[in-house]
């Protein structure tokens, strides 16, 4: 099944600010729809689709189309429950992954690859972004189109854009599925989709839809829902569009030594994957680790006595299509394995926390005066990086990962 996944904040935080720029300008303007904008969010839900309205109107979408997109809009109550938990990245990494990268997956993304393999080599010969890694998306987003969704995606759209917590982010998205409507991509009928207004088979918000939706078959359709061609070839100039490094690595299974210097290993913090070849770091098989200036990080997902990997720069991708390191090190993992790479080694970690205990664990960082964002139970990239400061000032092995005893010590 598709994962309930959470914004993709990188991209979406940019088109935002750019559409929230666009909004001032016409406010300054003093045009209809700038005074539209003073409904940005909240308050009556009449109100504020006229102002979606005289916004879309600025964006020189017709009023049929207008008309046709929002006729019979409505609040989805279930869309703000499911955008309030999302309790899927509370899961330990090996357990997340052993149950999206099953043999099932594997095996029908890599017939997958087959079947489609001449598209897909265009698609590499246009931006760069290997099969594998497309694939990997395709199976993990709707298990290659198996299962899309079943929320109105105007619906959805108009109901996080109502709402106060993140309209910035997806206003500009409901202006898209209106724009998607008038074009005549897509009939506001089968406009279904994830609870978040993800569209088709790798699930793309409609502004990305409309920026690099391609018809890859020239058949005269952008269709992301029911056309491979077309999903494939959209979803590469996506990624490509992320900053994807043509014939770069993006995610290698490791072996680091037993006297490694675990304040070395943090997502942030790159360096030349010569100089943890230095430190003894090995590939996963023993074999010895490139010695040059690539830079990469290494992720301990479950801490030192877990998993090890090395990210390269192609994994800011992963975490720009979404910012939960849970899902992005399932989605790389995901694409090594279609690639070619063994079965990653579990090792031996120590037991994580549980919800509400890691909700304890943030609580009294917070009270330590860490920033760790919302204190949600989920290990989030600044909860690992107050963990790791934390274990720092205790003399544990700085690895981000927290414990029962860490939690005791706090």
């Amino acid at each position: 099944m598709p994962l309930e996944h959470s914004f993709r904040s990188v991209r979406d935080m940019i088109t935002a600010a750019r559409r929230l720029g666009l909004g001032l300008a016409l406010l300054l303007g003093g045009s209809t729809a700038a005074m539209a904008q003073a409904t940005a969010c909240g308050g009556d839900f009449n109100a504020f689709l006229n102002g979606v309205r005289a916004e879309a109107q600025s964006r020189g979408i017709s009023q049929q189309g207008i008309d046709r997109a929002l006729a019979g809009v409505r609040q989805d109550p279930k869309v703000l429950q499911r955008d309030r938990a999302q309790g899927v990245f509370q899961q330990a990494w090996m357990q997340f992954q052993g149950r999206m990268v099953n043999k099932n997956r594997l095996a029908s993304g890599q017939q997958r690859m087959q079947k489609y393999a001449s598209i897909f080599r265009q698609v590499e010969a246009q931006t760069g972004v290997p099969a594998a890694v497309i694939t990997s998306f395709w199976g993990l987003e709707t298990d290659y189109g198996a299962v899309l969704g079943d929320f109105d995606t105007l619906n959805a759209l108009a109901t996080l854009a109502h709402d106060c917590r993140r309209p910035e982010l997806f206003r500009p998205h409901l202006m898209g599925a209106i724009e998607l409507v008038d074009r005549g991509y897509l009939t506001p009928e089968e406009m279904r989709g994830a609870w978040a207004g993800e569209l088709g088979q790798t699930q793309l918000l409609p502004e990305d839809y409309l920026a690099y939706g391609t018809d890859a078959d020239g058949n005269g359709r952008i269709d992301l829902l029911r056309d491979v061609p077309d999903v494939l070839m959209t979803t590469g100039k996506f990624i490509q569009s992320m900053g994807w490094r043509r014939g770069e690595p993006w995610l290698e299974e490791i072996r680091l030594p037993d006297n490694f210097p675990y304040d070395r290993a943090a997502l942030v913090a790159k360096e030349p994957r010569a100089q943890f070849a230095a430190l003894g770091v090995t590939k996963a098989d023993g074999s010895p680790l490139e010695r040059d200036q690539m830079p990469a990080s290494i992720v301990l997902p479950q801490g030192r006595g877990g998993p090890a990997f090395l990210a390269f720069p192609n994994f800011d991708v992963y975490l720009s299509w979404n910012n939960s390191l849970v899902y992005a090190l399932t989605s790389g993992y995901f694409a090594t394995r279609l690639a070619g790479a063994p079965a990653v080694h579990p090792g031996n970690p120590q037991p994580g926390l549980d919800g509400e205990q890691m909700k304890q664990l943030q609580q009294r960082l917070v009270q330590r005066g860490y920033d760790v964002g919302k204190v949600d139970g989920i290990l989030g990239a600044n909860t690992r990086a107050a963990v790791r400061s934390e274990q720092l000032r205790l003399g544990l092995p700085a690895d981000g990962w927290p414990t029962a005893q860490l939690l005791t010590a706090l």
